[in-house]
């Protein structure tokens, strides 16, 4: 099993589409990242599934 899985997204600031890599060997996460579009603050957070499988959701942070 690969421990990073590459989640397709949409930012919550400008809704582009963006790419994240998530690390699958905690079961569950939460961190904050920058859109690589718009450089707008996010809240990720990643809960892994039995199957191993990445569960991502994206909102903005501070608003």
């Amino acid at each position: 099993m690969n421990p990073l899985e590459v989640v397709d997204v949409m930012c919550p600031w400008c809704s582009e589409p963006i790419s994240l890599t998530v690390d699958v060997t905690e079961s569950e996460q939460e961190y904050s990242e920058d859109c690589t579009v718009c450089c707008s603050p996010m809240t990720v957070r990643v809960a892994v599934g039995v199957e191993g499988a990445p569960d991502v959701n994206v909102e903005r942070e501070g608003g």
